[in-house]
């Protein structure tokens, strides 16, 4: 399979060399990553749910070097396989499990709103509205005063620039330093947790057990920063990308406007039509057979989530963004085991900031063309500026 994923070109629109390449074969070799890629709907199903192909971390070395990187890592549960990952997600699930999602949607609502009716004529839909919606809500699900809450957003951006395909010296480096700083933080904040508990996933993180067991300090920080950096980026990227999109499809957001009982298709056709991740990574534990081609014991695979997303043999029109779309069984947020545990908190905050600027915004038209970040496994916009007056 030929393809360069960090060519500016298939940065910016990966789509077309992803539907050639899905042309060719579900799953091929791609010689210069050394992976094999999976890119038909089923393909990318078949990887992510087969458990022979796993996640099992391996430290970034030199070891000592990337030590607080890998220390967030070796304990999460996304980068486990059961028994591991079993006992991590389940007691992290126990906490979820007492409504904190659900328990947010007002607030989540009313912010958006907020942040949309405060809109000035220079309207960034990043910084002014996806970026603190997002860290609020985080910030709010974790328990993180409002005073320290500013901080959040950067260590997230450093620490997964960390996934790209390619990445420079300075990023590893920014990365490393925000993974120490987060790390640090985080125990100081589950400390005081400890010593006075709120209604709070970070409360009931410290105090959640299973029988005898409990998170240890290591996997409460790991958990916490997964929660950050898979949700906050899912969801600021998934609404950049998103309405993007939208807006390139007058006839759909028109659609919208008219009915909003459509915002919860069309948040998932934001997600499925220009994903906000696009690459899963998946090791095979034995040799595995997928669509009738042997993937050997010890290779990776890569499950390219936006290639299924566009796959015709799932999706009529694929190309198209169709707002009322259903059935939408898009694979943004994962299959399997690793199905992304923060996907609810994902889509309310992506309906509420749709509601409110369809609600809100007299006008909604892009005020320049929106610049894209570099990378291309955590895909969306640096600034996607709106005349929403």
């Amino acid at each position: 399979m030929d393809l360069e994923f960090s060519d500016p070109s298939f940065v910016r629109d990966p789509y077309p060399a992803l539907a050639r390449l899905r042309e060719q074969a579900a799953l091929g070799f791609h010689e210069p990553s050394g992976r094999w890629l999976a890119v038909s709907h089923a393909a990318v199903d078949a990887v992510l749910r087969d458990r022979r192909l796993g996640r099992f971390w391996r430290d970034e070395e030199p070891a000592a070097v990337f030590e607080p990187f890998n220390l967030l890592h070796r304990h999460q549960m996304m980068e486990n396989e059961p028994p591991v990952h079993t006992r991590l997600r389940a007691l992290v699930a126990k906490a979820f499990a007492r409504g904190h999602v659900e328990r947010l949607r007002a607030t989540v609502a009313a912010e958006a709103t907020a942040l949309v009716e405060a809109a000035g004529a220079d309207f960034d839909l990043l910084t002014d509205l996806a970026e603190p919606l997002a860290v609020t809500v985080i910030a709010e699900l974790l328990g993180v005063p409002a005073d320290e809450r500013h901080r959040l957003r950067p260590w997230s951006a450093a620490m997964v620039r960390m996934y790209e395909v390619s990445r420079t010296p300075e990023v590893e480096a920014a990365a490393l330093e925000a993974c120490r700083e987060f790390a640090g933080y985080m125990r100081e904040l589950a400390e005081r947790k400890t010593a006075a508990p709120g209604d709070d996933l970070i409360s009931h993180l410290v105090s959640v057990r299973d029988g005898s067991d409990r998170l240890s300090a290591e996997e409460l920080v790991a958990s916490a920063i997964l929660l950050l950096n898979a949700g906050h980026e899912a969801s600021v990227n998934g609404l950049g990308n998103g309405m993007v999109a939208l807006l390139d499809h007058p006839r759909e957001l028109a659609r919208l406007r008219a009915d909003r009982e459509l915002v919860p298709t069309a948040v998932e056709e934001m997600l499925r039509y220009d994903s906000p991740s696009q690459l899963f990574v998946r090791t095979a534990a034995a040799d595995v057979e997928i669509g009738g081609v042997t993937v050997p014991a010890g290779a990776e695979v890569a499950a390219l989530l936006g290639a299924a997303n566009r796959d015709p043999a799932v999706f009529a029109d694929p190309d198209r963004f169709d707002a009322g779309r259903v059935p939408n069984t898009h694979m943004s947020f994962g299959a399997g085991l690793h199905f992304c545990l923060g996907a609810p908190l994902a889509r309310i905050e992506m309906q509420a900031a749709l509601t409110a600027l369809l609600e809100r915004a007299p006008r909604l038209e892009l005020a320049a063309e929106p610049v894209r970040t570099p990378g291309f496994v955590l895909r969306g916009y640096e600034s996607v500026r709106l005349d929403v007056q």
